[in-house]
């Protein structure tokens, strides 16, 4: 396996610079330990062991001899973040003997979100400080596999729509499920009319590019059946009910439920999680042409649940309904949608926090459980059904929003609870996948938001 350019193979150990993390308590007992010029170097520089905060200390040849890194805590996987670029280019090994803890796997994972950089189009300025890869070969597997699924939303969500519309986003998919031997089939323009996905063709016909349905199928047959659902609008237009420039600005980033889907996905298949996994992926772009569709008009959809259209904005509980009809019909033991839904979620929560709405208690608690060891925070808000009533349409069975702001991430996932049925523990996450200014572990772009989390529900659905 290639590394990334921010990690050199074991065989760099001896010749790599010591790493200690500390915080303030551990500092004091480092310095001790170090010699008398180091602690001098330390107090020179004003290190005190602010998290994120490091100090490269030379040795009495004037060389780069070690570092420190600072922290609150040993268990952040964002520990290590600033220090790629912080710290002089070089190779760093962690020095575990020394100051705070720190788990090889989460070193690396913070490390390698740390060091991330969408190169694409942009050169990049430098390149960043390498970590040496030690520790145990079976942690550092799974931190790969997690820190290569969060790169990958990242990357999906960071490429502008013209290289990642619904055909290319397609190929992605593809190439993720052959590399694991999955099996991958789509329903593309009107092979969506033929084949009973009605809403999804509907929101995506008004542009040259087809949208489709894409499913990925793995595993084995007997064991448990899960759903892996993810939102796809690959740019958003508003529609007919055009968004202003502002609101349309970062809309490239509105297939992000996709790639946290997909990414999800990925994890299940590279770890080999024992299951029947089903991936479902409604890939679309909304745009404005002679064929879009309109305000007022009523659509079918896969369940046979007729649909006004409020507002062609509202377009992301379009397209999930059919694709959450579809994995229905096939039975799974468990449902997860990813979306890029509503604003109305950043309102309530900011742009750090993704939104869970699910129908089953366990279902939840194990989630927030997930997120809280896995440091990849979201929050539950109610799925109060009452607020159903918001959606009433006089000509439809339902319409996709209403004339009231108020509680619009909670009316969004009551709209897409209509397709689940309630013996069926679903848990869909209403999620930003977006940092809007850098932060260290968090550039700016695209994010990975609750995947861990997911991720951790199902290892200890599954694997436990």
């Amino acid at each position: 396996m290639s590394l990334p350019p921010c990690f050199a193979a074991p065989d760099a150990l001896e010749q790599a610079v010591p790493l200690i993390v500390v915080d303030r308590e551990s500092l004091t007992k480092v310095l001790t330990e170090l010699p008398a010029h180091a602690g001098a170097w330390v107090k020179a520089q004003g290190f005190n062991a602010d998290p994120q905060s490091c100090v490269a200390i030379p040795n009495e040849q004037g060389q780069l001899g070690l570092a420190l890194v600072g922290a609150s805590r040993g268990d952040d996987p964002l520990t290590l973040a600033a220090a790629p670029w912080l710290l002089p280019r070089a190779d760093y090994h962690l020095d575990s003997t020394r100051g705070l803890a720190i788990d090889p796997g989460q070193a690396l994972l913070g490390w390698g979100l740390g060091a991330y950089q969408f190169n694409r189009y942009k050169k990049p300025a430098k390149e960043p400080a390498r970590l040496v890869l030690d520790g145990d070969a079976r942690l550092r597997s799974e931190a790969f596999a997690v820190l290569k699924a969060s790169t990958l939303v990242r990357d999906l969500v960071n490429t502008p729509t013209e290289d990642m519309g619904p055909d290319e986003l397609e190929a992605v998919i593809r190439r993720v499920a052959h590399a694991y031997d999955g099996e991958c089939r789509s329903w593309c323009g009107d092979d969506l009319l033929r084949n009973n996905f009605p809403a999804i063709h509907a929101v995506g016909r008004a542009s040259h590019r087809a949208p489709r349905l894409i499913e990925v199928l793995w595993g084995d047959p007997a064991h448990p059946r899960i759903s892996i659902v993810g939102k796809g609008v690959c740019f958003d237009t508003g529609g007919l009910d055009i968004k202003p420039a502002d609101g349309m600005r970062n809309m490239k980033k509105d297939m992000g439920g996709a790639a946290h889907a997909v990414a999800l996905a990925q994890l299940v298949m590279a770890r080999k999680l024992p299951v029947r996994m089903q991936l479902l992926i409604g890939a679309v772009e909304n745009a404005i042409g002679p064929n879009a569709y309109r305000p007022g008009e009523v659509l079918s959809t896969r369940a046979g649940i007729s649909i006004e259209i409020d507002n062609t904005d509202a377009e992301g509980r379009v397209v999930l309904c059919d694709a959450l009809t579809y994995a229905v019909e096939e039975k799974p033991q468990l449902l997860i949608d990813f979306a890029t839904l509503t604003g109305a979620a950043r309102i309530a929560l900011g742009p750090d926090l993704p939104a869970l709405f699910c129908n089953d208690d366990a279902l939840a608690n194990d989630y927030l459980a997930a997120a809280e060891a896995n440091a990849d925070p979201i929050w539950r808000l109610p799925l109060w059904r009452p607020y159903l009533s918001m959606l009433s349409s006089n000509v439809a069975d339902l319409a996709n929003s209403g004339s009231s702001r108020l509680g619009g991430a909670i009316t969004a996932a009551v709209y897409l609870d209509r397709f689940v049925p309630n013996t069926l523990p679903w848990a869909h996450i209403d999620v930003y996948a977006w940092n809007d200014a850098n932060r260290p572990g968090k550039p700016a772009g695209g994010e990975a938001q609750g995947l861990r989390a997911a991720f951790g529900l199902l290892k200890k659905r599954y694997l436990a």
